[in-house]
C-alpha cells in the first residue's frame, strides 16, 4: 500500500468513527463508545498532519502555477521564495507522517517487570546489581511511576543476587525496554588493597506485564514447591514454608518468590512474573519466525552483549549502542537516565523509518 493510500485510509476511518460517535445507538453502548473514542484519539494527530500536508501541497500547486503565468520579476522573486519555503514544509510533513504511520509496539503502554541479576564478579557484581535496582527505583520515582519489589535475593554485604521489580504506570515499557542487556561496572572494590580496577557485570531483563486472560497457565503445566524463606525478614517470614517456587514444565522456566509472609501472596506474585516471561518468550519466537528479529538488543530482551559501562575512576557512563558518553556517573545512578532513553528511542525510530523507506 502506498504512502498516500495509507493516509487516505486513516482519514476515512477517522471520519467513519466520527459518524459512529454521533449515532445515539453507539452512545448508549459505553464499552463500544470508549473503544471508538480511544481509536479516534490515536488517529487524530495523523489526520491533522495529513490535512496540513494536503494544504501545503495545494499551495505549492498554486505557487508553481503563478510562476508559469507571471512575467513580473518582483512577483516571480516572491513566488520563488514562497516555493522554497513550502517545499521545506512539505519535506518536514512527509517525514512527520512517516513517523506517525510507524507501527506502534503493542506493549508500549504496559507495566513492566524488571529483572536484575548479578553477573560475573562475585560480591562486587552483587553490589552493582543492588545499585542498578536503586537506579531504576529512583528513575521511576522521578517520573511518577509506582514500584513494587516482587522478589529479592540479598547477599550478606548489601548486594543482591537477583531482584524483580514491578514498575507500574502508563508507558513504562516504552521507556524501560531499552534497558535490557548486560551492564558493566569498572571500579576499585573496597576489598582491593592494591587499588586495581575490577570489571563486573549485571544483567537486566525488561518484560511487559500481561494480564491473566492474555496468557493462560494450565494447572497441569506447573509444579509448585514451597519452602522456608531465607535472608532478612520479619516475624514468620523465615519460620514458615511461605516461599514459593513455580516450575513451568513445558518450557523449564522457574520463578521463585519469598518476600511475602503469605504463601498465597508469593504464589500470586510468582504467577505474574511467569506470565510475563512466557509472553516475552512467545513474542521473541514470533519475531524470529517472521524474520523480524532486531539487529540490536533494543526491544528484544536479549542479554548477549554489554550495552552500557559505568566507569567510576573516570566518572563516566557510556552507552555502547549509541556511542554516547556522559561524565556524571552519580546522577545517572540516581536515576537520571532520560538522555540515554531519548537517544535510544530516536535511534530505534530512525532505523524503522529507514526500513519503511527501503520497503516502499
Amino acid at each position: 500500500m502506498g504512502f498516500e493510500e495509507q493516509l487516505e485510509r486513516v482519514e476515512a476511518r477517522f471520519e467513519e468513527i466520527n459518524r459512529l460517535l454521533a449515532d445515539p445507538a453507539v452512545a448508549a453502548d459505553y464499552t463500544r463508545m470508549s473503544k471508538l473514542a480511544q481509536e479516534r484519539s490515536s488517529l487524530e494527530e495523523v489526520v491533522s498532519t495529513y490535512r496540513r500536508y494536503r494544504e501545503v501541497r495545494r499551495q505549492l500547486e498554486e505557487t508553481r502555477q503563478l510562476l508559469q503565468e507571471t512575467e513580473d520579476p518582483e512577483m516571480r522573486e516572491l513566488a520563488e521564495m514562497e516555493l522554497e519555503e513550502l517545499q521545506g514544509q512539505e519535506a518536514q510533513l512527509i517525514q512527520e507522517l512517516r513517523r506517525l504511520l510507524l507501527p506502534k509496539d503493542p506493549n508500549d503502554e504496559r507495566d513492566v517487570i524488571l529483572e536484575i541479576r548479578a553477573g560475573t564478579g562475585g560480591e562486587e557484581a552483587a553490589l552493582f546489581a543492588a545499585e542498578l535496582l536503586r537506579m531504576y527505583t529512583r528513575w521511576a520515582e522521578r517520573h511518577g511511576y509506582q514500584t513494587e519489589l516482587l522478589n529479592v535475593h540479598e547477599t550478606g554485604l548489601g548486594g543482591i543476587k537477583e531482584a524483580i521489580l514491578e514498575v507500574r504506570g502508563k508507558g513504562a515499557y516504552s521507556q524501560l525496554k531499552y534497558e535490557s542487556g548486560v551492564h558493566r561496572v569498572q571500579r576499585v572494590p573496597a576489598t582491593e588493597s592494591q587499588g586495581r580496577i575490577h570489571t563486573s557485570t549485571a544483567t537486566v531483563a525488561v518484560l511487559p506485564e500481561v494480564e491473566e486472560v492474555e496468557v493462560q497457565i494450565e494447572p497441569h503445566d506447573i509444579r509448585v514447591d514451597v519452602f522456608r524463606s531465607s535472608g532478612p525478614g520479619g516475624q514468620s517470614v523465615n519460620t514458615t514454608d511461605s516461599a514459593v517456587r513455580i516450575t513451568h514444565l513445558p518450557t523449564g522456566l522457574v520463578v521463585t518468590c519469598q518476600d511475602e509472609k503469605s504463601q498465597l501472596q508469593n504464589r500470586q506474585k510468582a504467577l505474574r512474573i511467569l506470565r510475563s516471561k512466557l509472553y516475552e518468550q512467545e513474542m521473541r519466537r514470533q519475531r524470529e519466525e517472521l524474520g523480524a528479529a532486531r539487529r540490536s538488543q533494543i526491544g528484544t530482551g536479549e542479554r548477549s552483549e554489554k550495552i552500557r559501562t559505568y566507569n567510576f575512576p573516570q566518572n563516566r557512563v557510556t552507552d555502547h549502542r549509541i556511542h554516547r558518553t556522559v561524565h556524571r556517573l552519580a546522577e545517572v545512578l540516581d536515576g537520571d537516565l532520560d538522555e540515554f532513553i531519548q537517544e535510544l528511542a530516536a535511534r530505534d525510530q530512525a532505523e524503522r523509518l529507514q526500513a519503511m523507506a527501503e520497503a516502499a
